[in-house]
């Protein structure tokens, strides 16, 4: 009788741990809301801190997947040619590729090297279809073809260009457009996280990521007109005329050139910040063409070597070498070897702060120019003229700018 009642014990016993391993496997909080042992399994070794889990929903995640969203819909291929011949396809060079989808681009061209081609980007930034891209994706070209990111495809008729900043203004006629919000630069900061858009080497919509490294970046040799944003996300050939957005989605610059030795991106790339080319697609807008102010002299930068050798007291600003004969700066009696320190209340260190100043103020405006002569303080009246255009050869920043550029008189 006493060994069947153990037996009975023993079944029993073995019976409810395996409930209770059962219980503890899939369930449990069963075993945290009574008794001691459910509390001692429910409680960690150590402390630590773990995140809540979402009901109803996948964790969240970093990431900046919304702010390319909703940019990536604005930011459009474009395809310009000489001579009316549209690029082809850049994978119909790959023989696998032709071998399944056939040469598409054969009755367009008569072989691959006869178009003279460009590929490259835009951001569309009215509803109305105007697009901003860079002056030498289109430059010289006869035919252009935009494809917006949802399939559709649109030719394109330049409304005007700024070589000087290598921005230009392109229009299409289509409706439903997706716009980009524009950015303010002067919310912007070094370390600030950036997506750059476009179309790298043809093979489609690219959405790559980095920092702001550096801004005001000049002296590049690149455009007349510097004030870049320098970024290390990836840009490479193709990109140029793409967005260059904050992880909101809203335009901080028009992708313009990359520094490479190779053709390829090494983490150094510029932008020219949103501030100008708003200035410069409302003008071409409004005018057809980008008026700036003229003074006609040609400047040179005091360094501290100039200031040694002629006896200055002045370190900075811009000395004149040169005035030209009947220009605003002559009629206001400017001589060479006068150093532009101010305008109006604008500070002149060098010959790009001089630059940007003049070419702000409307042509007509009389301005106080504040200069030294032969160590003497004086304030000279000039009436701001009209910049004339100025010639430049056609370039690609896309490709190595580094020893490359030209300076401008002013």
């Amino acid at each position: 009788m006493l060994r069947r009642f153990w037996l009975l014990f023993a079944q029993a016993v073995t019976v409810l741990l395996a409930l209770m391993f059962i219980i503890a496997t899939l369930k449990p909080q069963w075993l945290q809301r009574q008794g001691q042992f459910g509390k001692q399994l429910a409680e960690p070794i150590v402390a630590l801190r773990e995140v809540a889990p979402s009901i109803g929903s996948r964790p969240q995640q970093w990431s900046y997947a919304e702010g390319a969203q909703k940019a990536m819909p604005a930011v459009v291929n474009v395809f310009s040619s000489k001579d009316g011949n549209l690029p082809p396809d850049p994978r119909a060079k790959d023989p696998l590729f032709r071998y399944f989808f056939g040469d598409k681009n054969k009755h367009k061209r008569k072989n691959d090297e006869s178009p003279a081609s460009n590929l490259g980007s835009g951001v569309i930034v009215s509803s109305e279809g105007y697009i901003l891209t860079n002056q030498h994706v289109v430059d010289g070209a006869d035919q252009i073809e935009v494809a917006l990111a949802d399939g559709r495809t649109s030719s394109a008729k330049v409304i005007g260009v700024d070589p000087e900043t290598d921005l230009a203004v392109l229009k299409i006629n289509m409706t439903n457009l997706p716009t980009i919000t524009l950015g303010r630069m002067d919310q912007r900061r070094v370390g600030d996280v950036v997506l750059a858009i476009g179309n790298p080497f043809g093979v489609g919509q690219t959405v790559t990521m980095g920092i702001v490294s550096a801004l005001g970046r000049n002296h590049l040799g690149i455009n007349t007109f510097e004030n870049f944003i320098q970024t290390d996300a990836a840009i490479n050939p193709g990109n140029s005329g793409g967005a260059l957005v904050d992880v909101n989605g809203n335009l901080l610059g028009i992708n313009t050139a990359i520094y490479s030795r190779s053709g390829g991106s090494l983490g150094i790339g510029f932008a020219i910040p949103v501030s100008t080319a708003r200035s410069v697609l409302e003008s071409i807008i409004t005018t057809g063409t980008v008026t700036r102010g003229w003074i006609g002299v040609e400047p040179q930068d005091v360094t501290p070597e100039i200031a040694e050798s002629f006896g200055l007291d002045q370190k900075t600003g811009a000395i004149v070498v040169g005035v030209l004969q009947g220009g605003p700066a002559d009629k206001a009696g400017i001589k060479p070897g006068d150093i532009l320190v101010s305008i109006n209340d604008d500070t002149i260190t060098d010959t790009t702060r001089l630059l940007n100043v003049v070419t702000q103020i409307k042509p007509g405006t009389a301005v106080k120019v504040h200069v030294m002569r032969n160590n003497k303080e004086l304030d000279v009246n000039v009436v701001i003229g009209k910049r004339p255009a100025q010639p430049r050869a056609p370039q690609m920043p896309d490709e190595d700018q580094g020893d490359q550029g030209e300076q401008s008189d002013e």
